[in-house]
C-alpha cells in the first residue's frame, strides 16, 4: 500500500485503495445500511437466477475480457493446445492415408518404377513425419511459423496444401482474439481510475449563505483527464403515491464546481459542491439524520478520457449518511511555492469546524434570521500563531 511505503502519508486515505479494517470495525459495519456503490467504486449488486446464459457467448470477446486473469490464462493456453492437437491429428491422418507411415508401401512404390521412369523414391505429403508426435510438432511449426527446417510440405498432396492454408488462417484469428483480449485486460479503463481519488468524507456547511453538500476530488497523475465530467445521485428507498415501493430509487442532484457546469479542469484537487435547495433530495436533511441507520447514500461518478491512451475511464465512490460531516469544510491544500503551485495531499481529507445552523435547508430558507444568529468568520477558522519578540536591548537617548 502506498501509505505503508511512505509515498502517501497515513492521514490521507485513498478511497480507491482497499485499506485494512479491524475486526471490531467489521462487526460495526454489518449494522450499517448496505452500500449500493462501494468506496472503491465497485457496485454491490449480485445477479442471481440468470436463465439466459447463452447471451454471454454471443459476445465472446467481452466475456473473455471480463473474466479473471487465471481463467483468461487457462482459456488462452487451452485454445492453442486444442488447435495444435486438432491440426496435429489432421496431419497424422493425411500422412496415414497417403501411406507416409507405411514403410512397406514406400518400398514397393520404389521397386515398382520402370527403367524409363524417373529414378526417384517415394514422395510423402510432409517430410519427416513418422508418428503422431512428429505430426503434432509439425502442427506447432505451421501455426506459430517457427520452421525448424526438418519437416516441410511437398506438392504431392492437394489436401495437405488446403489444410496448411486453413491452419494459417485459424492461427491468425486465434492470435488476434487472444492478444487483443490480453491487451484490453492490461489497458482497462479502471486501471487509470485507481489514481482518481475522492475525500473519505463529505461535508455540509454554509457557502454564500446556503447549505451546500461538498466533497473533494483529485488526480494523482500528471497526465490529465480530458473532458472530465462529474455527477451525483442520491439512492434511497422511496414509496410512490400509489404505494409502489422502489428500494433503490436513483435521483440526480444538481451540482456546481469552481469552473461552472458539469465539466471540470482536474489539474489540482477541486471541491465539488451541491446547493441544497427546493429541488434537492437533501432539502429536509438535518444533523439528526446523519447516522448509520438512515436510508441515504450519495453516489459520485467521475468520467473522462485518458490523455495518454484515449480510453474513457470512470471512477465512482459513495457516501453513506454517517460519512457526511455536518458543519465542517475542507482545509486549503494548494499553496504557491517558488513560482509554482504545490499540492499537499497529506491534508486532502482534512476538515475544520465552521459555524453552521443545525437545521434543514427548508427551515433555513423559511427563517433567514437563523443565519444572523451565527457568528460567521469570513477568514475561516484557521488561525496563524503569532509571536511577539521581546527585544534583548533598548536604545535610549543619553542625557546631555
Amino acid at each position: 500500500m502506498l501509505s505503508r511505503k511512505g509515498i502517501i502519508p497515513e492521514e490521507y486515505v485513498l478511497t480507491r485503495l482497499a485499506e485494512d479494517v479491524p475486526d471490531h470495525a467489521r462487526y460495526r459495519a454489518r449494522e450499517r445500511r448496505a452500500r449500493f456503490v462501494g468506496k472503491n467504486g465497485t457496485c454491490n449488486v449480485a445477479h442471481k437466477n440468470i436463465r439466459e446464459q447463452g447471451r454471454f457467448l454471443q459476445d465472446v470477446f467481452t466475456t473473455l475480457v471480463d473474466l479473471k486473469w487465471p481463467h483468461t490464462l487457462i482459456i488462452f493456453t487451452m485454445t492453442f493446445l486444442c488447435s495444435w492437437l486438432l491440426f496435429g491429428m489432421t496431419w497424422w491422418l493425411i500422412a496415414f492415408a497417403h501411406g507416409d507411415l507405411d514403410y512397406s508401401t514406400q518400398l514397393q512404390a520404389g521397386e515398382g518404377r520402370g527403367a524409363g521412369e524417373e529414378a526417384r523414391g517415394f514422395v510423402p505429403c510432409v517430410t519427416s513425419i513418422h508418428s503422431f508426435t512428429s505430426a503434432f510438432l509439425f502442427s506447432i511449426e505451421v501455426q506459430v511459423t517457427i520452421g525448424f527446417g526438418g519437416r516441410m510440405m511437398t506438392e504431392e498432396c492437394l489436401s495437405a496444401i488446403l489444410v496448411l492454408i486453413v491452419q494459417n488462417i485459424v492461427g491468425l484469428v486465434i492470435n488476434a482474439i487472444m492478444l487483443g483480449c490480453i491487451f484490453m485486460k492490461t489497458a482497462q479503463a479502471h486501471r487509470r481510475a485507481e489514481t482518481l481519488i475522492f475525500s473519505k468524507h463529505a461535508v455540509i456547511a454554509l457557502r454564500e449563505g446556503k447549505l451546500c453538500f461538498m466533497l473533494r476530488v483529485g488526480d494523482l497523475r500528471k497526465s490529465m483527464i480530458i473532458s472530465a465530467t462529474i455527477r451525483m445521485q442520491v439512492v434511497k428507498k422511496t414509496t410512490s403515491l400509489e404505494g409502489e415501493v422502489v428500494p433503490l430509487n436513483q435521483i440526480d442532484i444538481q451540482m456546481e464546481n469552481p469552473v461552472g457546469g458539469s465539466s471540470i479542469f482536474l489539474v489540482s484537487p477541486l471541491i465539488i459542491y451541491h446547493v441544497i435547495d427546493k429541488t434537492s433530495p437533501l432539502y429536509d436533511i438535518s444533523p439528526l439524520h446523519l447516522h448509520h441507520h438512515e436510508d441515504l447514500e450519495v453516489i459520485v461518478i467521475l468520467e473522462g478520457v485518458v490523455e495518454t491512451t484515449g480510453i474513457t475511464t470512470q471512477a465512482r465512490t459513495s457516501y453513506l449518511a454517517d460519512e457526511i460531516l455536518w458543519g465542517q469544510r475542507f482545509v486549503p491544500i494548494v499553496a504557491e511555492e517558488d513560482g509554482r503551485y504545490s499540492v499537499d495531499y497529506s491534508k486532502f481529507g482534512n476538515t475544520v469546524k465552521v459555524p453552521t445552523p443545525s437545521c434543514t435547508a427548508r427551515q433555513l430558507e423559511e427563517d433567514r434570521s437563523i443565519i444572523d444568529s451565527i457568528p460567521l468568520s469570513p477568514k475561516g477558522t484557521s488561525r496563524k500563531r503569532s509571536f511577539r519578540l521581546k527585544p534583548k536591548f533598548t536604545i535610549t537617548d543619553e542625557p546631555s
